[in-house]
């Protein structure tokens, strides 16, 4: 079992509230900040440049593209929450306003769910008795929006986390001087775009093996295109006489 059905067990899970889950934002920012650090790797070491120019690229774009990530996420999922909201405020106001209809709204919505007669008035009868209530069922019926909002700050700084930590990795070679850094940076950011996916199945039906594979493939697909363009660039620039 997932979990105790003793009543006493219940009431204490209930009354902790629903979790908000802000898993997508770390698997988000985790993946991006491998593929896009290792991507810049790849390139660098295609063309043949320095280590200098592969630490400085990668810094750079842990920093900045970290930061870009985490803004661009907090904006969205600000403006999911100011879309909630004034959604919210429109069901509030025709509740107030024009209860009858509301009420014919509940009625449609649970019709279609099978429910009739007396059975289909009582369930209508209830919904509307407490506003509250009444509203979040048609946020969710209506417009299939949750009562649980996730904050566009923790969103945001779960994304910035999980893309310095994970993008750092493919650097870490060539900062602690290892030979064969390239190689070395390959086998670091495989490793991790396994364990990224490994994890994710914890809240998936996928096995974990499959679901490492799967983020295993995506980021190093990435990883090889990136390569291919800084060895076609080595070659222009080799051609063009730079």
């Amino acid at each position: 079992m997932d979990h105790s059905h003793a009543p006493e067990d219940i009431a204490a899970r209930l009354a902790k509230g629903p979790k908000v889950n802000y898993l997508r934002d770390w698997i988000y920012g985790g993946i991006d900040g491998a593929v896009t650090t290792f991507a810049i790797v790849a390139g660098v070491v295609g063309a043949e440049l320095s280590v200098g120019v592969v630490l400085v690229l990668g810094v750079a774009n842990l920093v900045a593209d970290g930061f870009s990530m985490a803004a661009s996420n907090y904006s969205g999922t600000k403006a999911e929450l100011d879309d909630y909201n004034r959604i919210k405020q429109i069901e509030l106001r025709h509740i107030r306003n024009q209860p009858e209809g509301e009420r014919e709204e509940l009625r449609q919505i649970y019709r279609k769910k099978g429910f009739e007669g007396q059975e289909l008035e009582r369930m209508v009868d209830l919904l509307s008795r407490h506003e509250d209530v009444w509203v979040e069922t048609m946020l969710s019926e209506e417009y299939g929006l949750s009562a649980v909002q996730r904050s566009p700050a923790i969103a945001a700084w779960a994304t910035f986390a999980a893309f310095i930590i994970c993008g750092a990795v493919p650097l870490v070679p060539f900062i602690l001087g290892f030979e064969a850094s390239a190689l070395a940076a390959t086998i670091a950011t495989g490793i991790v775009f396994f364990i990224i996916g490994a994890m994710k199945s914890f809240w998936s039906t996928q096995r974990w093996y499959m679901s490492g594979l799967e983020t295993f493939v995506i980021g190093i697909a990435a990883a090889g295109m990136a390569y291919g363009i800084g060895v076609l660039l080595r070659g222009l620039a080799s051609g063009a006489g730079i």
